[in-house]
């Protein structure tokens, strides 16, 4: 084949010429793909040489509905890392409207979205968030909205379509980085912005709550988790997670977190069975992703109950291996602001500080007002959006 042994001995000006004539000829034969892609030889080597041999423009933009073509191929063989790189390096321009090249701002974003759901799937978390942040730009910079008014063209159903997975997928690769606490705010916000319209099923709206709740859960300890858990914890649908196996015991959990009461290691089983193998993993300290977050939460617990507790009864009540452990966390988190307390090494006591004071309460809720303003500022955008 001339793509093969002859290749190297072709000038530039040649192998552009010929690969561009092997890519509109055959995409013009309506026979050619896709049993072509069940050759190796052709899908291995012809294809990707003569894409990456391009002239500047191919007849009709054909390379692109090549690529779109492979595309599709490898989804259904399942090569989506593979699928998102032939996609990714569609030519797309997005000035010249005259070009065979130029696509619109949907159709851009689409192609990102697309790129970023696949890299999801073969857990590829860094360059998925890369593509949706492309996506992002584009979205941002074009005013992409939906609109709420009258009867929905096919147009303005497939932005409502792209800015629903684009927002799906950019909160699916937050909770795959582990930025936790950004994945369960962006989670919540899609399954309340969309509950009085016909854009999502509502068991889909059901899911996307009952992951933010996972994501809060394994979030580290702040206020702003608090927060976070609190406005999950108010959400009218809380209890019908309980009929969702992968959801059976989040209500329950996310309940004894938020009235800031001990979570007990018996009642984590069901939980820690519904988590991803990226949520399970284990940190530096050798506890995983809950173990640490539920130290930490039930820490924050025992604070509310005692005054003082030695480090013997403590251990026991949080559930570490032994006093030495359950010092070294309350040390961590007094240093990290997440517990007002001191340490009697001598007595081997932990003493917690009362907090509350006038100016700290006054700025609680000069926090909690701004936090509650700011979420629905975000309801109502999406709600001018759908």
């Amino acid at each position: 084949s001339v793509f093969s042994s002859q290749w190297p001995s072709l000038s530039g000006s040649d192998q552009r010429t010929l690969a561009s004539k092997f890519v509109t000829s055959s995409m013009a034969s309506p026979n050619f793909y896709p049993a072509a892609f069940k050759d190796s030889s052709i899908i291995d080597c012809v294809i990707p040489t003569a894409l990456k041999h391009l002239p500047t423009t191919v007849e009709s933009g054909a390379d692109n509905t090549l690529r779109q073509k492979i595309f599709d191929y490898l989804v259904e063989d399942g090569d989506y890392s593979t699928a998102a790189k032939v996609l990714g390096a569609m030519r797309m321009e997005d000035m010249d409207s005259t070009s065979v090249y130029y696509m619109s701002p949907v159709e851009r974003a689409d192609v990102y979205v697309k790129v970023g759901e696949c890299y999801l799937e073969d857990d590829m978390s860094v360059e998925a968030e890369g593509a949706i942040k492309q996506a992002g730009m584009i979205i941002e910079s074009s005013g992409m909205t939906m609109n709420s008014d009258g009867e929905k063209t096919e147009k303005d159903q497939t932005t409502v379509t792209l800015l629903l997975r684009y927002k799906s997928v950019y909160a699916r690769v937050l909770d795959s980085n582990r930025k936790f606490l950004a994945a369960a705010m962006r989670y919540h916000d899609l399954s309340t912005a969309y509950l009085h319209t016909d854009a999502i099923e509502p068991d889909d709206l059901l899911v996307m709550l009952g992951k933010a709740i996972t994501c809060a859960i394994l979030s580290p300890n702040s206020a702003q988790r608090q927060r976070t858990l609190g406005l999950v914890y108010k959400d009218e649908r809380l209890s019908q997670l309980d009929a969702i196996p992968e959801f059976q015991s989040h209500s329950t959990i996310l309940t004894q977190m938020f009235l800031n009461r001990i979570v007990r290691k018996e009642d984590l089983k069901h939980f820690e069975a519904s988590l991803a193998d990226h949520q399970k993993a284990l940190m530096g300290d050798g506890l995983t992703i809950v173990e640490r977050g539920v130290l930490e939460h039930n820490m924050v617990a025992v604070s509310h109950l005692y005054s003082s507790v030695f480090f013997t009864r403590l251990s026991e009540i949080l559930g570490v291996v032994d006093a030495e452990k359950a010092e070294k966390t309350a040390l961590k988190m007094i240093a990290d602001g997440n517990i007002s307390g001191s340490i009697d090494e001598v007595e081997g006591v932990l003493r917690f500080h009362p907090t509350g004071s006038k100016e700290e309460s006054s700025l609680l809720h000069w926090d909690e007002t701004i936090t509650s303003f700011c979420t629905q500022l975000n309801k109502v955008t999406d709600a001018v959006r759908a």
